[in-house]
């Protein structure tokens, strides 16, 4: 089937065989389908196009008709009566009625306003959403704006407490270095009274407990 469909759109174009597997017949007979529903849908399409024209064909001839019955013709009318036969068929064609009477025109004009309408309110309700939209973004920038204040004032109040526990430390290891330095000059100084043989009578510690 796919073969003949080949040989059907491609003549005697030369088929090779070399890669045909059941991948590509796969492939080939999707394609096959796809085209032929293309194929069909136009076909149907130009059959309407036929259709319609036939239509327009016979309305056309009606209205020559009616014209001769009226002893007119298309040529004859004047520049007023052409002018407003020209803005009932270009309003008929804008208004994609199928025909110009009465009827179709204004049923034509009532759905025309009664999308017109519809249209409006969706717009009127798109802008409703869209100022809401609005506001919610302005109050969204001023939470931002606030967050960014407030981040802003926190950084600096941890540098600045960053900065005072720095010399708060600073301060720390100084006087843990001065208390280490003076035990150390305290144990000498002990040591050389030692050697120096005081009489431990006489040191303060003694000394307040005799007192």
């Amino acid at each position: 089937q796919i073969f003949l469909w080949l040989k059907e759109i491609r003549g005697d174009w030369f088929i090779p065989f070399h890669g045909v597997n059941g991948k590509t017949m796969d492939i080939l007979h999707c394609f096959m389908e796809c085209c032929e529903a293309r194929e069909r849908d136009v076909s149907l399409l130009i059959e309407d196009m036929k259709h319609q024209k036939a239509e327009h064909e016979a309305a056309t001839k009606e209205m020559q008709d009616i014209f001769e019955d009226l002893g007119l013709s298309t040529t004859s009318l004047s520049r007023e009566a052409s002018g407003c036969l020209s803005s009932l068929a270009k309003s008929a064609v804008i208004l994609e009625t199928k025909d110009t009477s009465l009827t179709c025109l204004f049923c034509a004009i009532n759905n025309m306003t009664s999308e017109l309408f519809e249209i409006k309110q969706k717009i009127n309700k798109m802008q409703w959403k869209l100022d809401i939209t609005k506001k919610k973004l302005a109050s969204a920038l001023m939470l931002k704006k606030q967050l960014v204040e407030d981040t802003e004032n926190v950084e600096e109040c941890q540098a600045k407490e960053y900065v005072n526990r720095e010399n708060r430390s600073q301060i720390l290891r100084y006087l843990r270095d001065k208390s280490l330095e003076l035990r150390i000059r305290i144990k000498n100084a002990e040591r050389d009274l030692i050697a120096h043989r005081l009489d431990k009578s006489l040191t303060h510690k003694a000394l307040t407990q005799f007192s």
